[in-house]
């Protein structure tokens, strides 16, 4: 895998603001160092959100972000305000861009208040510094020319550094094994299962292994008694689809750690601990309880998909009850709550660190439980409390 074939949820996220004709754009461009957003005189001429993968030297995979601006105006202005907003819930690190000749205004400290507000580092550039024009320095701060590609390559290294500072040593797997421990990894192919690779969560999970001199062994449910016996001792682990679970688990000796890869994905994101609480939730649903099953990636939905078809039908199983459930996928992903009882979130390997922080919070701050895939399926199984065993203070908080 190159680095621009990163995921998308594993890049830094560097989100351009600032109010219209400011440059925003202008400065995407050198920076990016294409012709990445559409630049004219007219005001307003961003009008949705422009993202670009891309390796961004000396910071490596990234992926930038064009906003409309703050200071848009009507109906539609409005609009386009409130998807800028909503960027910033995935910024990593925020540019705010000012027009040297205009200087600060309500625009610009009303954006700083919203980087400070949800911890975002942030540069203040201030573009349109052109000729012998002084350009502003200052430890957050700097003059650029995005006409004349001046001081670009500093504001890239100001990027960076930023970046640096804020980056999370969070591993997938790699802190729980040891070198030359194997690692079993149950993969399901079925109808689910996309053509000819595997998908995100299975293959960051060998990777981490393998950069910890790991050994890892696929193999499919079908196939994991014969794979288990086939091993000279036990594995250090067992990791399965959590649409598995219960096959797997009747497979696995008590004595060998399970635990799924949505768990495992619910811990990088930093939200495992929430998740757990959330679950607890479930037993205390009522008949028509409004629910939210959230996916941060979109795909075509097929007749066992787990999302539309296997939770919301394990859930009535589970509880004996139906629910008013609700899909929501991508980057879709409601900040009005209420109402809702529940959220169910898949494992977030699609989205950054910092949006699934967003999307947790946004339900906390509502009283509104958050849990995940993988935790609600081992909790339907019956072996919620084992597939945590290998984070012993989680486990002893299931009852």
């Amino acid at each position: 895998m190159s680095l621009n074939d990163t995921p998308s949820g594993e890049r830094i996220h560097i989100g351009f603001f600032g109010r219209r004709n400011a440059g925003k754009s202008s400065l995407v461009n050198a920076v990016t160092g294409q012709e990445t957003a559409v630049v004219s005189d007219v005001k307003g001429t961003t009008t949705d959100p422009v993202y670009k993968a891309m390796e961004l030297l000396p910071l490596g995979p990234v992926e930038i972000i064009d906003t409309p601006g703050y200071d848009d105006e009507g109906e539609l202005g409005e609009l386009r305000v409130k998807r800028t907003r909503r960027i910033l819930a995935k910024t990593d690190i925020a540019v705010l861009v000012a027009d040297i000749s205009r200087g600060m205004g309500e625009c610009e400290e009303e954006l700083i208040r919203l980087f400070r507000e949800r911890d975002i580092p942030y540069i203040t550039a201030f573009n349109k510094c052109d000729g012998d024009s002084p350009a502003p320095e200052g430890e957050r701060i700097i003059g650029v020319s995005a006409k004349e590609n001046r001081n670009i390559y500093r504001l890239k290294e100001m990027i960076a550094a930023a970046a640096e500072n804020g980056g999370s040593q969070r591993r997938i797997i790699g802190d729980l094994i040891g070198q030359g421990d194997i690692v079993v990894l149950v993969t399901p192919i079925d109808e689910a299962a996309p053509k000819g690779r595997m998908i995100l969560p299975q293959v960051q999970t060998l990777r981490d292994i393998l950069d910890s001199s790991g050994i890892a062994v696929f193999t499919k449910e079908t196939e994991l008694g014969k794979t288990l016996e086939s091993l000279d001792s036990p594995p250090k682990m067992v990791v399965t689809d959590s649409q598995a679970f219960a096959m797997v688990s009747e497979i696995v000796p008590e004595s060998v750690p399970l635990t799924s890869f949505s768990i495992l994905m619910a811990r990088y994101k930093g939200f495992l601990e929430t998740a757990v609480k959330g679950a607890a939730a479930i037993r205390s649903l009522k008949e028509g309880d409004r629910i939210i099953i959230s996916e941060g990636c979109t795909h075509h939905r097929q007749c066992g998909d787990i999302g539309s078809v296997k939770l919301p039908r394990l859930l009535k199983k589970y509880t004996g009850k139906d629910f008013d459930i609700q899909l929501t996928s991508g980057r879709d992903f409601p900040e009005e709550l209420s109402g809702v009882n529940l959220v169910i979130h898949c494992g977030g390997c699609m989205l950054s660190e910092k949006e699934m922080l967003y999307r947790r919070r946004t339900a906390e701050a509502q009283n509104v439980p958050f849990t995940n895939y993988g935790i609600a399926l081992a909790l339907f199984n019956g072996i919620l409390r084992r597939s945590l065993g290998i984070f012993p203070q989680l486990a002893e908080q299931v009852t």
